[in-house]
């Protein structure tokens, strides 16, 4: 008997393809800009709801860590239950999250709804790809994953800008919540002509998911990220380092655990091929090194501006676009390269985001009492090039060392790497940052210092991980694994 994705690759296109990939696009995209407009809301949520250091960090870190740790197991939910029905739940929980999110009355409600929001995406996300390449036929889908690239982008630009002019627009007499309710008729949209338009994926029962490994994975991730953003505020007891080593010992009780599954062979949730596999690892260990530094660093940006300088939401919109103008230019040309120069690329990449970064650190370090948003032009756009030139070589870098019959796990392990790191840098970013504010304020500096002093000297994060990133680039060794250049690759863009 042929399988159900023998028959669909025997029959004809489904006619309604590119107007189902149009609701998959535009459920990616309420996706993707939920991600960048947030960082524009932080201080107005810190003044309005009262909320500590730590609870903004939260606002942010809640998101990217519950999308990691739902990636994997969410991903092959959709391969038992069906891709559509999976992503028609996720855009609906993910609609009805969002939602939760504008009506919070308090920075508890909003982080628990975060978490809801950043698990429903995980739900959402993995299955968008999929269903593109079943529905397109071979010669298709260059086109048509052309277009999630140029989604990515335009969300990456639009999030800042449209974030600020919600905020200030006060709709309704509201303030932040626009930016999280505009999503509520979007998604409603999205799940309505999905569930008309998208084609009905069979599921396979017979697969089963990896529960144990689900939780000691999580709980092992929650365990060093918690005490890294919490510790601060408890004065760093015994238990906040207690907890990380728990989270350690977790993480290689779930490495043996994958193990034992894989000798019985039994479904994992991260295939044990790719963990004994030293060039995967290798890579993952850069792609979290090079996903740590973007989303920690445009919270203290946001911070910084509003906050410290006065700007409007806006305004500090308006100074980060550039950033996502540099992702967008370099996604549309990275694709010219195709498989060609990686290292160099990756190299490369490294060294414009130190140096933008770096030429930032300088500028933030000598603000006095006011600071001109144009002289963050040059650096931010030098380095969101940077990041886009980056990623797309990173990616294809990693999974030429991996065994084509991995290819699609080891992609999907890299986007959950990719965003534990991003949590993990809100957490270390946010400690020096903010350690350094409350000790600045102790000492009775000016707010304009201390927000200037403690932003400069976060961004010495930055300025190593991403030079680390251009040695590093030249450590990966040609492999004979799969060919780099196939799928597209995800970008890591907050701004």
């Amino acid at each position: 008997m042929s399988s159900p994705h023998a028959h669909a690759a025997d029959a004809p296109p489904d006619p309604r393809r590119w107007i189902g990939l149009f609701v998959l696009l535009i459920a990616n995209f309420m996706n993707l800009i939920d991600v960048t407009i947030v960082n524009v809301a932080l201080p107005s949520m810190r003044e309005n709801l009262g909320a500590t250091d730590n609870q903004i960090e939260w606002v942010v870190a809640a998101y990217v860590l519950a999308f990691a740790l739902g990636l994997l197991p969410f991903g092959r939910l959709g391969d038992i239950l069906g891709r559509t029905r999976l992503f028609l739940w996720g855009v609906a929980a993910f609609t009805a999250a969002s939602a939760l999110c504008g009506m919070s009355s308090s920075i508890e409600m909003l982080i628990v709804a975060r978490i809801i929001q950043g698990l429903a995406g995980a739900m959402m996300t993995p299955q968008v790809l999929a269903i593109a390449t079943v529905t397109f036929p071979p010669h298709e889908r260059g086109q048509a994953f052309s277009l999630f690239g140029l989604t990515a982008g335009l969300a990456s630009v639009c999030g800042p800008i449209l974030g600020g002019l919600l905020i200030e627009a006060h709709i309704f007499g509201l303030d932040w919540e626009p930016i999280f309710l505009v999503n509520v008729p979007v998604g409603i949209a999205a799940v309505v002509a999905g569930w008309f338009l998208i084609p009905r994926l069979p599921g396979h029962p017979d697969l089963k998911n990896d529960f144990i490994g689900i939780g000691l994975f999580g709980l092992g991730i929650v365990a060093v990220v918690f005490p890294i953003v919490e510790g601060r505020a408890y004065g760093w007891p015994l238990w906040a380092f207690g907890l990380i080593a728990a989270g350690l010992v977790l993480i290689g009780l779930f490495v043996l655990w994958t193990k034992r599954r894989a000798d019985a062979g039994l479904p994992q949730l991260l295939n044990y091929d790719l963990l004994k596999n030293r060039d995967f690892m290798f890579g993952a260990f850069v792609v979290t090194i090079y996903a740590s530094g973007i989303p920690g660093m445009f919270m203290i940006i946001s911070l910084l501006l509003q906050s410290g300088f006065g700007m409007t939401p806006l305004q500090s919109g308006l100074t980060n676009t550039p950033f996502s103008v540099g992702v967008l230019i370099a996604s549309l040309i990275a694709g010219r390269f195709g498989s060609n120069y990686l290292r160099a690329r990756l190299g490369a990449a490294g060294l414009m985001l130190a140096g933008g970064i770096g030429s930032l650190h300088l500028i933030i370090g000598a603000a006095g009492d006011t600071i001109n948003s144009w002289s963050f032009f040059v650096p931010l756009l030098i380095a969101g090039i940077g990041l886009g030139t980056g990623f797309s070589s990173l990616f294809q870098l990693v999974l030429r060392n991996v065994p084509p019959r991995d290819a699609g796990a080891g992609s999907g392990a890299l986007q959950a790497f990719q965003q534990v790191g991003g949590a993990l840098g809100v957490a270390l970013i946010g400690e020096i940052f903010f350690t350094h504010l409350s000790g600045a304020f102790a000492g009775g500096s000016a707010p304009t210092a201390a927000f200037a002093e403690s932003a400069s000297l976060a961004l010495w994060y930055q300025v190593v991980s991403f030079g680390l990133i251009f040695f590093l680039a030249f450590a990966f060794k040609p492999s004979g694994g799969q060919k780099p250049g196939g799928a597209p690759q995800p970008v890591l863009v907050e701004a």
